[in-house]
């Protein structure tokens, strides 16, 4: 076994389930990648593990977008950084950092919460990954089926529709795009620490 190691946490907040479902496939796209083992939290988990979170080799932010923004306890999340990282000497400084995001609407005002995500990573020092997908399901050809079918470049982002619970939703489409976004930023971790393997 090689002794090439890196950790990627997920860092998320969910309301109704649909966010921890997407989660779950960001953690799952990250432990694809040899070499790389995810750490999944909720914010709430994560508030207890400001030590750990300093070790690890890039921190995968998750929410919801609630009316154009990022949910409360996300936010709240955010903002306990402060104190307990930011100003600890900037303890989160070159780390790795992505984001994911769903709502119930196809746009839904995802693109902010992404940007809100990016900001709070640069504000820590981190470097941002994007999904580094084209977007799909944008011409005669394309399918409900293909990966980033929203067309967001900045992160992963999922479309759940408002009637349906995290047993139909999202769809397989936005979690296996969210498993990409997981296993782009294990590999760029494994790259940025090591420098390129291949």
């Amino acid at each position: 076994m090689s002794e090439k190691r890196v950790i990627v946490a997920i860092v998320y907040h969910s309301g109704y389930g649909h966010t921890k479902k997407l989660a779950t496939a960001v953690a799952q796209g990250v432990d694809k990648v040899e070499n790389a083992t995810s750490l999944l939290l909720d914010v709430d988990e994560a508030q207890t593990k400001w030590a750990e979170l300093e070790t690890v080799d890039a921190i995968i932010f998750g929410a919801p977008t609630y009316m154009g923004s990022v949910s409360e306890p996300f936010k709240a999340f955010m903002d306990a950084t402060s104190p307990a990282v930011w100003a600890k000497d900037f303890a989160w400084k070159d780390k790795l950092a992505a984001g994911f995001t769903s709502s119930a609407s196809r746009a839904g005002d995802k693109l902010n919460t992404l940007i809100q995500f990016a900001i709070f990573a640069a504000q820590h020092g981190m470097h941002w990954i994007s999904l580094g997908l084209p977007p799909a399901n944008n011409s005669s050809t394309g399918s409900e089926e293909d990966l980033n079918r929203t067309g967001h470049f900045l992160g992963a982002a999922a479309q759940s529709n408002a009637d349906q619970g995290p047993d139909l939703a999202p769809p397989v489409a936005d979690l296996e795009t969210g498993s990409h976004l997981g296993s782009r930023v294990a590999n760029a971790a494994l790259q940025f620490k090591y420098g390129k393997l291949n």
